[in-house]
């Protein structure tokens, strides 16, 4: 099959707008889109240092060579990375070492911050100690680590490499759920005190964009899963979307443009709660004590 824009072999076929690519359309129109999204809403501005949450998977190794291919010539935009390390047995450390790989390659600063340095107990230990879901501990304190660690390296923006699949499940799983002020602060209406902000620039890219993408430019990624991912209900919720867009292309951007429209009442009947410092720690909060200190507290760790 031929390229859809020239004479060339392609490579893949783009399901949602009928088109055949080739390995540079289909480079073209990832980085277009990526270039696009950022534009539409300012993720990315002058004079700015954007820290990336890189911890080695596809996304983030993919997020780092597509921001360092689009602002890699910009002076004014300087490009760091951040891994946590939450200390999961035989899975962490050889992402991580896929996260200093491609940082090397790409001439990017580099932070690793780790639960054993700074909660004295790894996401293993917490999970035999705590009763609670592992997703909890560790979902509560990669945020605090991350958001910690880019204010004390002065960054202005946090990205992360979340894709079209991650939002439209994350969407469509607060409707079930019924937790529409949740769905409110997917997309914070302003920048609080002690919060640096996140921007998702790959949000319009399908996953399996992302793995051609690695692919085709021989990117050290790693496919492997987190041995405590997926809850059954985001299994269900990702097995649904995956089966409606096969039968139905581009169903996956319908569910984020219709979040998109319907941001604006969102914000209206959710105004974004003023932030605390945490009376323990002196992050952001809106309680008097954050869930990280709970959640250490509960954990008793020192």
């Amino acid at each position: 099959m031929r390229c859809s824009y020239c004479s060339r072999d392609a490579i893949y076929f783009q399901r949602h707008s009928g088109k055949h690519l080739c390995r540079r359309h289909f480079t073209d129109s990832i980085l277009r889109r990526v270039k696009r999204n950022i534009r539409k809403f300012r993720m990315i501005t002058r004079d700015e240092r954007v820290a990336i949450a890189m911890s080695g998977g596809k996304d983030s190794v993919v997020l780092a060579h597509m921001l360092k291919r689009l602002y890699g010539d910009r002076r004014d935009i300087e490009l760091v990375a951040i891994s946590i390390d939450e200390g999961i047995k035989d899975y962490r450390a050889p992402t991580l070492e896929i996260a200093r790989k491609i940082c090397r390659e790409l001439d990017i600063e580099h932070y690793v911050v780790s639960f054993e340095d700074e909660f004295n107990a790894s996401l293993d230990t917490m999970v035999e100690k705590g009763e609670r879901n592992p997703c909890t501990y560790c979902g509560v304190f990669r945020k605090y680590l991350l958001n910690r660690k880019a204010r004390e390296i002065n960054a202005d923006k946090l990205a992360t490499g979340h894709n079209l699949d991650d939002e439209a499940q994350t969407i469509l799983l607060n409707f079930l759920q019924s937790d529409i002020e949740r769905l409110a602060r997917l997309v914070p209406s302003k920048v609080q005190k002690g919060l640096v902000p996140r921007i998702k620039p790959m949000r319009e890219l399908y996953e399996q964009e992302i793995v051609t993408y690695a692919i085709l430019h021989n990117l050290p990624v790693s496919f492997e899963e987190c041995p405590y991912s997926e809850t059954p209900v985001r299994a269900a919720v990702r097995d649904f979307l995956y089966d409606f867009e096969n039968r139905y292309p581009g169903r996956k951007f319908s569910v984020l443009r219709s979040f998109e429209a319907i941001l604006p009442c969102l914000h209206e009947k959710y105004p974004q709660i003023s932030l605390n410092e945490c009376k323990i720690c002196g992050e952001p909060t809106p309680r008097e004590i954050c869930q990280a200190c709970e959640l250490k507290r509960e954990l008793d760790l020192s």
